[in-house]
């Protein structure tokens, strides 16, 4: 946006006369050039020229426009930006205008999306044009500059763009290649395979490629490593073990926060804490996320299927047997169950979330009477209010049964939910 200094009046910013008076407008000032790593995502579409050829310009425009709107939507989803359509191409950019820590990841995620959009999408277009697209798409990593604006967007420069889109033309139909700087931020949340070394236009050498298989749900792109001995933590592990132990003697529910910045070693203190008690107990988690859709209940699908040991491919009829397995001989089994389907999207409409609450506790504590149960919720802070009310649901009603509800924090969810019990 540019003002005119002689009428005020705001114009458009590629404006060069003021709507209003006419006056000539001055170049808005330059904005620095920041250097910043992001994550670029390529995808093109495969044979567009024979597309064109079939079609009449108005359908081929209805092809396009279809297309363009749902992998745009695909990237706004996941935190991306689009930075330009190149034809029937697109570039996104991941860390742009905002960082996330998790840029790499994000794009990866929104790659893999990308295909499930087009099956969407060609499901449509089969039935009105006959006609079907397939995907092909680069990823990678590395530092770029940005801050000149162009059409009101920040355009990214460098060579990690570049690669990016020589990723996705050596990309065959429907394949995902990562580079070899996004594969290492990404790798312990992917299922890839190595394609070797590729000779790449622009490149003196050969550069180092995966194509993309899976992405694993809600899993971190690098875990930690936890080789080393952990130092000035026996105090808080002490409480985390007692906290566990009241819940064995009671037997009752406990709920114990761990509550610190990012980085700070909530997850390490968890994870000595779940290796020195974890023989005495059934561990379960899951991690909340801070984007996307269909996320309020995210972690408590993930621990439904970690309990019931509910395979990505098993078909609804059998996630549902083996959820009863676990309530097998309890008061309500059926109905349990049936709740608890909709959290995992086999119900036809989703359940009142007081009871959802209801049945994820007489789940809950139907395997803790079996064997003591630990439950780790990880990044609370992004959890939206209908599952901080779930927790607590938990918290306050499960009874006779060693529950312990270890839950990690950031201080922002106290900013948002300042009575959060259980803060230590």
């Amino acid at each position: 946006m540019v003002i005119c200094a002689r009428c005020g009046e705001a114009n458009g910013p590629r404006a060069r006369f003021c709507q209003a008076c006419g006056s000539a407008l001055a170049d808005p000032p330059a904005r620095p050039l920041v250097r910043k790593t992001v994550t670029v995502v390529f995808s093109d579409l495969v044979g567009s020229t024979g597309l064109g050829e079939r079609l009449d310009p108005e359908s081929l425009r209805e092809v396009v426009t279809s297309y363009y709107h749902r992998i745009a939507a695909v990237f706004d989803r996941h935190g991306g930006t689009v930075q330009k359509f190149i034809g029937d191409a697109v570039l996104a950019v991941f860390g742009v205008p905002q960082l996330h820590e998790d840029d790499a990841v994000r794009a990866v995620r929104a790659a893999a999306e990308l295909g499930e959009a087009m099956v969407a999408l060609n499901a449509e277009l089969a039935g009105t044009l006959g006609v079907r697209l397939e995907l092909r798409t680069g990823v990678n990593t590395g530092d770029v500059v940005v801050g000149d604006v162009v059409g009101g967007q920040e355009i990214a420069v460098g060579d990690a763009v570049n690669l990016g889109a020589r990723l996705e033309q050596a990309a065959g139909p429907g394949e995902v290649l990562l580079g070899e700087a996004t594969y290492g931020l990404v790798r312990d949340a992917v299922l890839a395979e190595e394609v070797g070394r590729l000779a790449v236009r622009g490149k003196r050498g050969q550069v180092r490629a995966w194509r993309l298989v899976g992405v694993r749900p809600g899993a971190p792109g690098h875990a930690r490593r936890l080789d080393t001995p952990m130092v000035g933590r026996d105090r808080e592990l002490l409480l985390l073990t007692q906290a566990f132990e009241r819940a064995v003697a009671g037997p009752a529910s406990h709920l114990f926060t761990v509550l610190g910045a990012a980085g700070v070693g909530k997850s390490r203190l968890v994870a000595e804490f779940v290796a020195l008690v974890g023989p005495q107990a059934t561990v379960l988690g899951g991690r909340c996320l801070d984007y996307g859709d269909g996320i309020t209940y995210w972690p408590v699908a993930e621990i439904l299927r970690q309990a019931a040991r509910i395979g990505a491919d098993d078909p609804p009829a059998t996630g549902r047997a083996k959820l009863a397995e676990l309530v097998e001989g309890e008061e309500h089994a059926a109905l349990v169950v049936d709740r608890l389907a909709t959290l995992l999207g086999w119900g036809a409409e989703a359940a009142p979330a007081d009871e959802l609450s209801w049945a994820v506790r007489r789940l809950l504590e139907a395997l803790a009477r079996r064997r003591p149960l630990i439950v780790v919720l990880d990044d609370l802070h992004w959890a939206e209010p209908t599952l901080l009310e779930l927790v607590g649901h938990i918290a306050d009603w499960a009874r006779d049964a060693p529950l312990l509800l270890c839950c990690m924090v950031r201080p922002e969810l106290l900013d948002r939910h300042a009575g959060w019990a259980g803060a230590s």
